[in-house]
């Protein structure tokens, strides 16, 4: 797992949040990083499940940790994110779990230059005090699609800052693919996590 320190500097972020820590197995309602403006690049801290505006109570998030890219523009729960709330969650890998009953195992993937990069995201306040994030899925990957039938949407360096700064929406929509299979490494399996 990459240093903090390293991930800012490779990917040109700013402020980091004095209470942020590396942690390799990141669970839905915990704090995540996130970036919501490519001028200052700051690094602050949202719960991760996606609790919109209008919900009744936060619990919501628990079922929008992840929002499908085929439908952002059409689901109430994610579509004023999208027009106005984009963010990006810096990483350096993601697990995938495969197999059957006990015999699921966990698997890394990584780029293959071992370098951070940006999972693309969407966030929401929700009664003024709490921020939350979504990450955001699209088809497998060649390399993917033998572990899961949806993985990230992962933004590289040469392309993540595109996400916070257009505004038109072909644009954005064309970055929501699956990241080509040559930029990946062969994933790791670990026995737990």
């Amino acid at each position: 797992m990459m240093q903090l320190e390293e991930m800012r500097e490779q990917l040109s972020l700013g402020e980091l949040p004095v209470e942020l820590t590396s942690n390799a197995n990141i669970r839905p309602g915990e704090l995540i990083p996130v970036v919501t403006d490519a001028e200052s690049r700051k690094v602050e801290l949202f719960k991760w499940g996606l609790v919109p505006y209008w919900a009744k109570d936060e619990s919501t998030g628990y079922k929008m940790i992840n929002a499908r890219a085929e439908t952002l523009a059409d689901k109430p729960s994610f579509r004023q994110a999208f027009l106005k709330r984009r963010c990006l969650i810096p990483a350096d890998g993601f697990y995938e779990w495969s197999g059957e009953g006990k015999e699921r195992k966990p698997y890394l993937f990584t780029l293959k230059e071992q370098t951070p990069f940006m999972f693309a995201g969407l966030w929401e306040v929700w009664r003024e005090n709490l921020f939350t994030c979504t990450i955001i899925t699209t088809e497998p990957n060649d390399l993917l699609s033998d572990y899961h039938n949806r993985m990230p949407v992962i933004l590289t360096r040469d392309t993540c800052w595109q996400w916070l700064k257009s505004s038109n929406d072909e644009e954005l929509k064309s970055l929501l693919q699956p990241i080509p299979v040559d930029l990946m490494a062969a994933p790791v399996q670990l026995n737990k996590l």
